[in-house]
């Protein structure tokens, strides 16, 4: 049976995430004349973005000694949206979804202005029913009451729903505790002891899902 929804999750899965970082780290050196082995350094102290940059930022201007305000660095990092570009296929995949009549949203951990700005950037808004954010609704993943509100929200059943994304504990774990079906993105941490139902090669696969 074909699914009557699909949730996504934004960064790392409709965003690419990593791209739009690389880009930002390139303006980011230049501007500031950052060393060499600056941009790798951030990319690992960031963890695919769960280590808040208010410790990263500091953490680097001790590691490379540099002359730089910490403030000065984390204030350039507010516009780093500006290089949002979406993963690839990700059009092709929600236009291909909302064809059969797949019901679509997003849910995301964040702040309203910054994941807006990315779905916007991204030209992703106008292809999604329905955008579930974290600070928006005082829920964040994996709790179980923001994958329902999700559901209720698109008035849809959890077992007609698939959720994809990147995280083990927030894509996989936390909607099957509520009955949906999870397709893992392998573009963030590997999994653990959680077991998606589908593991995708990339986001075209998710046309594939029955």
């Amino acid at each position: 049976m074909s699914p009557r929804a699909m949730l996504f999750d934004l960064d790392g899965t409709l965003h690419d995430r990593a791209a739009t970082l690389r880009a930002w780290l390139a303006e980011h050196a230049a501007r500031f004349a950052l060393p060499d082995g600056y941009a790798e350094r951030f990319v690992e102290l960031d963890d695919f973005g769960y280590r808040s940059k208010t410790e990263v930022v500091p953490q680097l201007v001790n590691e490379f000694g540099l002359p730089h305000d910490p403030q000065a660095l984390l204030d350039h990092y507010s516009g780093h949206m500006a290089h949002a570009v979406p993963m690839p296929h990700a059009h092709e995949v929600l236009r291909e979804l909302r064809s059969r009549g797949v019901r679509l949203g997003v849910v995301t951990n964040g702040w309203p202005a910054v994941q807006q700005a990315c779905l916007d950037r991204c030209g992703l808004t106008g292809l999604v029913d329905d955008v579930v954010i974290s600070k928006s609704v005082g829920l964040s993943k994996p709790d179980p009451r923001i994958y329902e509100l999700a559901l209720a929200r698109l008035g849809v059943a959890a077992a007609e729903t698939w959720f994809v994304g990147d995280s083990p504990r927030n894509d996989v774990w936390g909607p099957q505790q509520v009955g949906v079906r999870a397709a893992y993105l392998p573009t963030g941490h590997g999994l653990g002891g959680e077991v998606p139902e589908v593991v995708l090669k990339d986001l075209w696969g998710v046309v594939g899902l029955g």
